[in-house]
């Protein structure tokens, strides 16, 4: 490193991995934000498996078996 205090750190032009001064972001993260939204709504498209809907209506089954024993 020089001892100019004029220059700028990170240099203009490096990587860097924030948002850009104008807000907008850089083309690697507007390609992982794209990914992981097509991820997210992959998932969430996805059905809930019969097996985990029985477990959770027998976890309500013995809820309420509990509270009428109270």
């Amino acid at each position: 490193m020089s001892g100019d205090k004029n220059s700028s750190f990170p240099p203009q032009g490096s990587a860097t991995c924030g948002p850009l001064e104008d807000g907008g972001m850089d083309a690697a993260q507007m390609q992982i934000s794209r990914q992981l939204q097509g991820l997210y709504q992959s998932v969430q498209d996805e059905g809930i498996p019969d097996r985990f809907l029985d477990l959770l209506q027998k976890l309500d089954e013995a809820e309420k078996a509990q509270t009428g024993k109270r």
